[in-house]
């Protein structure tokens, strides 16, 4: 007798390429049914081939804080509207997952960037000639576009990166449920698990006399998520949570997230927790036919904790900080040393706590049992926060409370252009939406 296999084409919709496959009640590698009661339990072996599609459109405005001696004190720290980011992505992920063993299940992923754009824009469309970033050298007068290195930009184009593609990471991850309401209705489905996930694809880099060598997406650092998941089917409703925890391990040779030693701290990858909930409601429910229309409603809150990204800027930061082109981000490898030792600024920044918040809607159908699709879509509010948030270091306890320069207390990735209260970056209003169709055909 063949098994149940599962092909889900273009499941799931989530930013960062999370999956939303469908019910969190779904446990592949279920326990054949002792009786006919059972109902429909999987078998005791199910492979699972997801194909997941994502399209994401992000935005959000840059601000920069500014020194102004003529403001009291006590009023904060002035800012002002310098730049509106865009990017748009599209995702396509392969992935299977496969039960081994009694309600246990081991996973694989694959995403792919099929294309990555960005650009940045002058707030005001005559302020190239007043824009901090221009002032302080960061980006040229006549802006940058990565298309067409030597031509100068039009209109309010700043800067435009290389059109990116191909891997980030491989996940792989193994999972198990404690309860699984479709073998005991009396109880929801209980689901744990684990996902280390492995940077294979090419270093994401920028270096401007060659913007289009490198066009990779990978962060080159391992991680590793922890997960668990909620379902209960209430008659016409199937509410459920989900919660997980995503924490750097390690990073790749070539990866920009070095240890540069002395003073610097939060060097790792920010780490992330979510929690998200939701219901489904059945707004048709035929068991005869298997016939269901329901619509899904969600919300998830993520924690971006401090640490270093790839920012909005980041391609910026590495441009005006090009050991070549003398700018002024360059750093000091030895802040020790009483001749500087210069080498180019990776781009990658301290980023200060924000949180992600994000409401979700979609619509899902089955026809019959072998049938499902779904259309889904995400809305996500990005809390304000720094950019450029590096400590100018760690003071060593010698009761003076500062950090003394040219000594070992120094951080070497501390730019006070860019890094020192007054002239650090702030992404305000930051909004994504991400769209996607989901199906599922079961043989």
């Amino acid at each position: 007798m063949l098994r149940p296999v599962t092909l889900l084409v273009c499941s799931g919709l989530a930013l960062s390429v999370n999956a939303y496959a469908g019910p969190d009640s779904i446990v592949p590698g279920g326990q054949d049914p002792e009786s006919p009661m059972a109902g429909f339990a999987n078998k005791s072996v199910d492979v699972w081939t997801e194909l997941d599609y994502a399209y994401e459109l992000s935005s959000s405005r840059l601000f920069r804080e500014v020194v102004d001696p003529n403001r009291d004190p006590l009023d904060g720290t002035r800012t002002v509207s310098d730049l509106e980011f865009k990017q748009f992505r599209h995702v396509l992920t392969p992935r299977v997952q496969v039960g081994v063993f009694r309600d246990t299940f081991l996973s694989a992923a694959l995403p792919i960037v099929i294309q990555q754009a960005r650009e940045l824009r002058f707030d005001d469309p005559n302020g190239r000639p007043i824009s901090p970033t221009v002032r302080d050298g960061l980006i040229p007068m006549d802006g940058f576009d990565s298309n067409d290195p030597g031509t100068p930009t039009v209109g309010d184009l700043a800067f435009r990166g290389p059109t990116r593609r191909g891997l980030d990471q491989v996940h792989l991850g193994l999972g198990t449920a404690f309860m699984n309401q479709l073998k005991d209705d009396t109880k929801p489905t209980w689901k744990i698990g684990a996902e280390i996930r492995l940077a294979v694809g090419t270093v994401m880099k920028f270096d401007p006399m060659q913007p289009n060598a490198n066009k990779g997406v990978s962060r080159g650092v391992q991680e590793l998520k922890v997960w668990t998941t909620f379902a209960r089917k209430l008659g016409w409703a199937e509410p459920w949570i989900e919660l997980s925890w995503l924490v750097p391990l390690s990073d790749k040779s070539d990866s920009l997230f070095d240890d540069p030693g002395f003073g610097a701290t939060n060097i790792a990858h920010s780490q992330q927790a979510t929690v998200a909930s939701g219901l489904e409601v059945y707004a048709l429910d035929n068991r005869a036919d298997e016939t269901r229309i329901s619509i899904d409603i969600g919300s998830r809150v993520t924690a971006h904790f401090e640490g270093r990204e790839y920012t909005e800027m980041w391609e910026v930061f590495a441009l005006g900080g090009d050991t070549r082109l003398g700018g002024p981000l360059i750093l000091d490898s030895d802040p020790t040393d009483s001749e500087p030792d210069p080498v180019s600024h990776p781009g990658i920044s301290n980023i200060e706590n924000y949180l992600e918040l994000t409401s979700r809607f979609g619509v899902r159908a089955q026809i019959g049992p072998h049938v499902r699709f779904a259309v889904l879509a995400d809305l996500i509010w990005k809390t304000d926060h720094a950019i450029s948030f590096a400590d100018a270091g760690v003071d060593n306890e010698d009761d003076n409370d500062l950090v003394n320069p040219g000594t070992d207390e120094v951080n070497p990735l501390h730019v006070q252009t860019i890094d020192l209260v007054g002239h650090r970056y702030r992404s305000i209003d930051g909004f994504d939406i991400v769209i996607g169709v989901s199906g599922q055909v079961l043989f």
